[in-house]
């Protein structure tokens, strides 16, 4: 473990520390991948100073083999370790047919956590998160379930992901008089999308909790990737979380700027993509996905040159609004 490598960050106002960069195993986690290579990213992810693990219990596919393959390598490779790292995972998703497999219901968020943890082989997770509002289920029963996981052990700490900034404020509140506070939001957060600045964030400042981003490389976009064409083995060759019509012209000037601006920084697309969503003391860390150890040991050097001055921040700017991007 090389706590030296990247800064750690506080969450919200909580006493959680988080590494600036993250390893979310949303891809290259599930089966059809050979087990040693993902041992292998999960052992520079320690040597680089990641103590954060995100997943969910739909990560794979199939569902939960993202799970399993973490717990499999974890109690080996983590063995004796367990207080060195953080292990969040997410509910209210799709898992099984019935009027129970779905939803944030007490009964699905309960069953679908339990589960979790015998595919982790852990007696609790560190943060579980609703992964989505639900409408159908009161917010205050969605609160209580959240308090009832702490007080039964079976998680530390509580967040949300994808809630609107008014229902994250709602359920903060919510959580707050039952004693156990919100923790983390996690949203969408990149170059290419950038709505939480129009409210979330200010609230999850009011409230205190932190933020931890997902996609802050928009699926890949945000690298050199497409910059010559779409890749045969690539996301959007695949339609996979990525489709062709979402590498515009607009988007490969707006890169292509980017490039260009990296260069003089002495950083990858990535990296300037990176340093730019962590320029703000909000944000937490970010979530980053890895098809192997050399990926995520260049997307973590973001963090050996973080700072953006305010002629950087006004160049990318520009660059964005000279390519038509809609951010």
């Amino acid at each position: 473990m090389n706590y030296e490598r990247q800064p750690y960050r506080r969450c919200g106002r909580s006493g959680l520390l988080l590494p600036a960069v993250s390893l979310g195993l949303w891809h290259n986690f599930g089966e059809g991948k050979a087990l040693d290579g993902r041992r292998a990213i999960l052992r520079k992810a320690l040597d680089l100073g990641i103590t954060h693990f995100d997943l969910a219990d739909r990560y794979g596919p199939p569902l939960g083999s993202a799970e399993e393959t973490f717990g499999a390598i974890a109690a080996k490779d983590l063995r004796g370790l367990r207080e060195e790292y953080v292990v969040a995972t997410k509910g209210a998703n799709p898992m099984w047919d019935g009027p129970y497999g779905s939803g944030n219901s007490r009964k699905h968020l309960l069953a679908t956590l339990d589960r979790s943890l015998a595919r982790l082989g852990l007696a609790h997770v560190d943060i579980f998160y609703l992964h989505r509002d639900d409408a159908d289920t009161p917010l205050e029963e969605q609160a209580a379930a959240l308090d009832h996981f702490v007080r039964s052990g079976r998680a530390l700490y509580v967040g949300v992901s994808n809630f609107s900034p008014a229902r994250t404020a709602e359920i903060a509140a919510m959580l707050r008089s039952l004693g156990t506070p919100l923790l983390v939001h996690q949203p969408a957060y990149s170059l290419l999308r950038r709505t939480i600045e129009d409210e979330l964030l200010g609230v999850l400042e009011s409230v205190g909790a932190g933020c931890v981003v997902y996609s802050p490389l928009a699926q890949g976009l945000l690298t050199d990737r497409y910059l010559d064409g779409i890749p045969a083995d690539s996301r959007a060759a695949e339609g996979r979380f990525l489709t062709a019509d979402q590498v515009t012209p607009e988007v490969l000037a707006f890169v292509r700027a980017l490039a260009g601006l990296a260069a003089t920084r002495g950083q990858t697309v990535a990296q300037l993509a990176l340093a730019w969503a962590l320029r703000d003391p909000r944000v937490t860390s970010v979530l980053v996905g890895a098809s192997g150890p050399e990926q995520l040991e260049a997307n973590v050097a973001a963090v050996d040159r973080l700072g953006l001055t305010t002629e950087e921040l006004a160049a990318i700017d520009l660059a964005a609004k000279e390519s038509g991007v809609p951010v």
